[in-house]
């Protein structure tokens, strides 16, 4: 009996020991991230057998809000545009945000949307405004790929040379076609509830979606066309109540940061070491995102020192 007993204490022993060593790393991640955040953590994690990786999916600003609201333990925020966290995160809770990935809005749908035979890349707003047509995107005060589709509807009318067109996409829309997150509206175009939903290219591509390809000018993927998409903007909410930030359109980044405190500093330092190679970074490619190489950031001389040879300063 005395030897069963001994072997239960050694056996704990053992397994709090191992449950010590195991070490989890918090990701607060754009909803468009999912997919490749969750290749990456089953690469990191096999790499990386003390580790894990725990991933809360939501829209961006929802993201960077969780920290500086509602303070939830966290370790990396990785945001859909790297000023959510410039403009609700800095510099109380982040002193950086390493840019690393592009993309670019498109026009969403599938096989059964109505006149998705002969939508194209010039007659989509016409196709939309039709009676018998629905559409959505996410929340823009929730998620950048929301106040990003309501940019596109506002290049698009001066594009088009279309006087009126944002106001019109704007109230031909019903609230009920809005969801928290980019990620949300896909299930309601797969089962027919909506047509035609604004998304990320990447994300329509992960998920084998036919889409409309926006022409460059509009859908704010293109740093050429920077001084027309710097032309049209969208006011948010702001870190406070009754405060506001104005968005302006741009090309498409990506950004991300380690939180101050965080709460596995070593773990997270590990994973972006990881994140930030080039051998990782093609990832993004693969799954139909143009990864940033190498990353840039212009805070440079506040990235830790850990990180600065898999970063280049912002010119």
């Amino acid at each position: 009996m005395k030897r069963f007993v001994l072997l239960l204490i050694v056996l704990s022993v053992a397994v709090t020991s191992c449950k010590k060593e195991q070490q989890s790393v918090i990701i607060f991640h754009a909803g468009s991230l999912a997919v490749p955040m969750k290749e990456l953590k089953k690469e990191f994690e096999a790499e990386n057998p003390g580790f894990t990786l725990l991933l809360e999916s939501s829209g961006s600003r929802d993201a960077a809000r969780k920290v500086s609201d509602l303070g939830k333990p966290c370790d990396i925020v990785a945001s859909a545009d790297y000023v959510v966290i410039k403009d609700l995160l800095m510099p109380e809770y982040a002193d950086y945000i390493i840019r690393f990935a592009t993309n670019e809005m498109a026009l969403v749908h599938t096989a059964k949307s109505k006149y998705a035979d002969s939508i194209n890349a010039e007659n989509w707003p016409d196709i939309l405004l039709k009676s018998d047509v629905s559409y959505g995107h996410s929340d823009p005060e929730k998620d950048p790929c929301g106040y990003r589709s309501q940019l596109v509807w506002k290049l698009a009318e001066k594009h088009y040379e279309r006087p009126g067109l944002y106001m019109k996409l704007k109230n031909a829309m019903p609230r009920k076609n809005i969801r928290p997150k980019e990620v949300d509206l896909i299930a309601l175009i797969e089962t027919g509830v909506l047509d035609y939903i604004f998304l990320y290219r990447s994300v329509a591509i992960q998920h084998a979606l036919p889409f409309v390809e926006l022409p460059p000018e509009i859908n704010l993927g293109s740093p050429e066309h920077e001084n027309f998409y710097n032309s049209v903007s969208i006011d948010l909410t702001g870190k406070k109540p009754g405060e506001k930030n104005t968005v302006r359109g741009e090309a498409m980044v990506y950004g991300l940061t380690m939180v101050k405190n965080p709460a596995n500093r070593p773990g997270a330092i590990k994973f972006l070491s990881f994140m930030l190679e080039q051998r990782t970074l093609e990832l993004f490619k693969k799954l139909g995102q143009a990864p940033i190489v190498p990353p840039v950031c212009a805070e440079y001389d506040r990235v830790p020192e850990e990180l600065r040879g898999l970063v280049s300063p912002l010119k």
